[in-house]
């Protein structure tokens, strides 16, 4: 086992090293950088803006060091839409401002050579390190994905096993009713809803609306600031939960319905096993091994992936504002921190999971395959 744990580990390396080069490129491809994007600001604000450069830009606004000598970028008012009435050595300077007077395979290299050490530069647009921006926002998308994630197991395991049970049933048909309602209503509409019903909106302000917890938190004792905590994170948890139960609810009823079928059942049922021994003693194991195995995945997709609109909606400053407010501005430095920290997560996490196979089910052995 030691020995796979070894490959996997060294496998990371192509795998991330893969997906940042493939996104690298795209990203550059892609129309509307940073540059362009201080040259609008500029024409808008052109007092502001200049200012900043030539105050304490220096180069250390980005997460690829620029080069200390000058950029050589010749016709530099015609690379870009709207340069036009800038002088081309300001355009310059804009450019070694932030790495741009590089070629992209040496930013690319640069990049990943600070990245290696965990080093992910300062945001353009922020003047903050990528590192201290996600510690500040991590906080919002744990307290999310760690409670949605908790209560879509809670809720889906009972009631996968509990259809599968009675399959066919009345009560099977109405709750895959509920499932397929719930399964059918975006999270981020079924949130709306519950503001317009319970925060304020337009019947009952039974829960706050906006941020992690009151102003007057650090005021609180401890009880009452659990109690205020929770009640901040009630109404999104509730509309992503909502939206996330089904599709495990299935997965679990169809992975015991697999089970319950099974030769080895009938022959415990024939040997006088009660059923809820043969359920819990033998179905089980079996039955959730693919349902708690993908619970370090789940997690991940609902922190990283799925609280976008829910943090909008309900004025939560998370990792899923910070990333898209990063694409808008086209913020290279937190585009790429972010998603090499979140890669790097994901395929541990995917490690995790090979972990969890062999801890609910020790007769699955993967260091036993040929590599």
């Amino acid at each position: 086992m030691l020995a796979y744990i070894a490959r996997r580990l060294l496998l990371i390396i192509p795998t991330l090293l893969g997906i940042m080069v493939v996104n690298f490129a795209i990203i550059q491809a892609a129309p509307g950088g940073p540059v362009e994007q201080m040259i609008a600001q500029i024409k808008g604000t052109a007092v502001e803006a200049t200012a900043r450069l030539g105050g304490s830009a220096g180069g250390e606004t980005g997460g690829p060091r620029p080069a200390q000598g000058p950029g050589q970028a010749p016709d530099v008012t015609t690379k870009y839409r709207g340069a036009r009435g800038l002088d081309p050595a300001f355009i310059r300077q804009l450019e070694k401002l932030y790495g741009f007077d590089k070629p992209p395979v040496e930013r690319f290299l640069l990049m990943m050579k600070h990245y290696l050490a965990f080093d992910f530069g300062t945001s353009f647009f922020r003047d903050r390190s990528v590192v201290s921006l996600v510690i500040e926002k991590l906080p919002v998308s744990i307290s999310l994905g760690l409670w949605t994630t908790l209560l879509v197991y809670f809720v889906s395991i009972p009631l996968g096993i509990t259809k599968a049970v009675r399959d066919g049933s009345a009560f099977d048909v109405w709750t895959s009713a509920v499932v397929i309602v719930g399964y059918a209503i975006p999270s981020f509409l079924f949130a709306i809803l519950l503001v317009v019903l319970f925060a304020g909106g337009s019947f009952f302000e039974w829960f706050p609306l906006r941020g992690l917890v009151s102003d007057t938190w650090q005021q609180l004792g401890w009880l009452a600031r659990i109690r205020d905590y929770f009640r901040h994170l009630t109404l999104p948890i509730v509309a992503m939960v909502v939206g996330g139960f089904a599709g495990l609810t299935m997965l679990t009823k169809n992975s015991f319905l697999e089970e319950i079928n099974k030769q080895y059942v009938v022959t415990a049922r024939a040997k006088g096993l009660t059923r809820r021994r043969v359920l819990y003693g033998h179905v089980f194991r079996n039955a959730m091994l693919i349902v708690v195995a993908g619970f370090p995945g789940a997690f991940v997709r609902i922190l990283f992936t799925s609280a976008l609109l829910i943090e909008i909606i309900f004025s939560f400053d998370g990792l899923g504002l910070l990333g898209f407010e990063a694409a808008i501005n086209r913020d290279y430095p937190i585009m790429f921190g972010t998603l090499y920290i979140y890669t790097l997560i994901g395929l541990l996490l995917n490690l995790v999971s090979d972990l969890t196979y062999v801890a609910i089910d020790p007769r699955i052995d993967f260091a036993s395959r040929e590599p």
